[in-house]
């Protein structure tokens, strides 16, 4: 069955203030506020729903009871996101300092509405009604010095903290959250320049908190925690006109990161749990040749291992008449991480046939990927190759500065393939089940479209 109003339904509005000022020659300082306005429903139609799944009694027609009817529902959210940033910035000789932060709140309103039902339920009721808050604050030093002609270091201290008020969601009522979190995140670097080569080494700890999605599908499991990573990074790259290369390094530890189970909720949202220790390897290589005045060719290559140590998988068994037995524990380890292709690149060939026009064509692989942390083959979306063409030429019309019409031909070869999906497993009467989703990528398609500034 088709529902033809199944839609998303969703606006922002944006609004920012931005003020800078020039003390001297040696201070500045920046400020910006903004607000967001966003709102907008999810709508979709429910055949057979229960009455108690919406927190309604059953429907009594004569001496019959009924416990379903067909609904059309709607899932809205309501939300003011705003707050302000600012730094002060002093240059002297060699060196700079930096003093900022910033400081925001999100406030949401998440409710759902019911505009139509066969029997037994008001036009537009409102089945649930719950509010969340999160407040950001964090401030911050950097100091930048030149320690010979060629070599600078530069140290960057923050603090941020974060509070969760959460009062209930529509699966867990009862979810009453009210977390406040405090990080400590600092950085340090060394960057070496000669001429057109530019070395650096960097370390830096990041903290992050859960998102309000993950304390949601994260209650079925355990209450989401903090995930911390330790980054390490090495590099090396010069760009000059006819040419460029770079080659970066890197090493990232996790503690208790929030990765993806290759579940979705039944709005889409993506499912996350904290695993105690995983890490991505990687090596990051970009290049650029350019051949006379009507060639360039360019393009990078990133090859990667992401490992989760150790991960338990919850698998839920039911019976034949398909009732919950219990949930099945599989444990891991060193698997690969889901979403997390080993190998990822992209190329780009410009060709300049004229003045004023260009001819683009862009090649992306992206090898295959897990869509869970299983490692299972059976549940993997398959590397990928597609090219897209691009026309664009540059107008010279009077009182404009610049006029740009684009047209480009995606997916050149209108290749079938996947870039995202989900799975799901169980084990039902004793024998395990597993279904894989995937988002379709569109076929040979075409776009036009002009770009004007004044």
């Amino acid at each position: 069955f088709l529902y033809e109003n199944q839609t998303d339904n969703y606006q922002q509005d944006h609004y920012q203030a931005f003020y800078n000022h020039k003390f001297d020659t040696n201070w500045s300082f920046n400020t910006a506020v903004f607000l967001t306005k966003g709102k907008g429903y999810y709508e979709e139609f429910k055949k057979a729903a229960k009455y108690s799944s919406y927190g309604l009694p059953n429907f009594t027609v004569g001496n019959e009871t009924v416990t379903r009817t067909d609904l059309v529902r709607q899932l809205w959210l309501d939300n003011n996101f705003y707050g302000g940033i600012f730094s002060l910035i002093r240059k002297g000789a060699g060196n700079q300092l930096t003093i900022g932060g910033g400081w925001n709140q999100y406030d949401g309103k998440h409710y759902g509405r019911i505009p139509w039902a066969m029997m037994g339920i008001p036009k537009n009721f409102q089945n649930y009604y719950y509010e969340a808050t999160k407040k950001d604050l964090n401030v911050f030093v950097k100091y930048q010095q030149k320690l010979t002609e060629n070599l600078e270091a530069y140290g960057d201290l923050q603090y941020r903290t974060v509070n969760y008020n959460i009062g209930g969601t529509r699966k867990f009522p009862d979810l009453k959250t009210d977390n406040t979190f405090h990080f400590f995140n600092p950085k340090a670097g060394l960057t070496y320049t000669s001429g057109s080569l530019i070395a650096y080494a960097s370390y830096a700890m990041a903290n992050k908190e859960p998102n309000r999605n993950d304390f949601e599908t994260g209650t079925a499991v355990a209450r989401p925690k903090r995930e911390q990573l330790h980054d390490v990074e090495l590099g090396i790259e010069t760009n000059k006109y006819n040419y460029a290369w770079g080659v970066n390094g890197y090493f990232m530890r996790y503690k208790d990161q929030l990765v993806l189970t290759g579940k979705i909720n039944d709005v889409g949202d993506a499912v996350r749990i904290n695993v105690p220790n995983s890490y991505r390897l990687g090596v990051e290589l970009q290049g650029r040749y350019r051949i006379g005045k009507i060639l360039q060719v360019s393009g990078n290559l990133t090859l990667s291992e992401n490992k989760v140590l150790e991960f338990t998988d919850n698998v839920p068994r039911y019976d034949a008449n398909f009732d919950l037995i219990k949930q099945d524990s599989f444990f891991y380890k060193k698997t690969t991480m889901a979403f997390s292709p080993a190998v990822t690149g992209s190329g780009l060939v410009q060709l300049f046939p004229f003045a004023n026009a260009e001819i683009d064509l862009i090649s992306k692989y992206v090898g295959e990927q897990y869509l869970d942390n299983s490692m299972n083959d059976a549940r993997k979306i398959q590397g990928y190759f597609v090219q897209d063409l691009r026309l664009q030429y540059n107008l010279k019309i009077r009182g404009l500065k610049e006029v740009v019409i684009i047209g480009q031909l995606s997916n050149v070869w209108n290749k079938n393939y996947e870039a995202n999906g989900y799975t799901y497993s169980y084990i039902y009467n004793d024998s395990p089940v597993t279904e894989n989703f995937y988002f379709p990528m569109a076929g040979r398609n075409a776009m036009i479209g002009v770009n004007v500034k004044l």
